[in-house]
């Protein structure tokens, strides 16, 4: 099992944060997902028509999380949470990116309830996952560029196991090491709200979301939460 943890440091900083969990064990990347190319669809038609658009800057849900990046030092224009980033592009080419069928259902989940959401292939990942706040030194080899390091700026949160960075910048951008892909068959994915108080409600709705849409396509799925109050959740 893979165990994940809250930090005091930051359970005490970001007090309302709620985080949930939604596992899947027997992964079948490789068969046809169409749940999942039918939400997007879906979500696309509505965008095309008028009658939904992604949350932005001026959606308390994603002004929560640039007043957070401000507060750890990232300036959340220039690296946007991941939601942000992924409902501006949304916005602007009309579509969602298709990268593999687990990716694409988190992805269409995170940009229809305008929570950040990611996902680690726990195959790849060492020990415990603490999201904690980097003191600089550890290192991080991001999606996409698996020859290039970097570090952590002292202060920033980041998601981390005993090997190194998962997750820069809370949840800007995600590790090339757990990147998930077609062939991962163990994998956990996470949906995140800074206010429990005022959206927890949304976020139990998404983490059903992608529930639903891995369970066609797992031996196995569990969906579990953590948060301050109930900092580790094992998976």
């Amino acid at each position: 099992m893979t165990a994940f943890r809250i930090s005091p440091a930051v359970a005490n900083a970001f007090s309302d944060t709620l985080i949930a969990l939604v596992t899947a064990n027997g992964l079948r990347g490789h068969e046809p997902w169409p749940e999942t190319a039918s939400s997007m669809e879906d979500l696309e038609q509505q965008l095309t028509d008028g009658t939904w658009q992604p949350a932005d800057e001026s959606d308390l849900r994603i002004e929560a999380w640039h007043t957070a990046y401000r507060s750890f030092g990232t300036n959340p224009r220039r690296i946007r949470p991941s939601v942000d980033a992924l409902g501006r592009r949304m916005a602007k080419k009309g579509s969602l990116p298709r990268i593999n069928s687990a990716v694409d259902s988190y992805n269409v989940v995170s940009v229809h309830h305008g929570l950040p959401a990611g996902a680690f292939d726990l195959d790849h990942v060492t020990g415990v996952v603490d999201i904690r706040v980097a003191d600089g030194s550890e290192e991080f080899t991001p999606l996409g560029e698996p020859d290039t390091v970097e570090n952590p700026r002292p202060g920033e949160i980041i998601y981390a196991d005993t090997v190194g960075v998962l997750t820069r910048h809370w949840n800007h951008r995600d590790a090339h090491r757990t990147r998930v892909t077609e062939d991962s068959t163990r994998v956990a994915f996470v949906l995140e709200t800074l206010h429990a108080t005022r959206d927890g409600h949304l976020l139990k709705m998404a983490a059903e979301e992608l529930h639903g849409l891995l369970i066609p396509h797992a031996e196995q799925t569990a969906v579990c939460y953590f948060s301050p109050e109930h900092p580790e959740a094992a998976v």
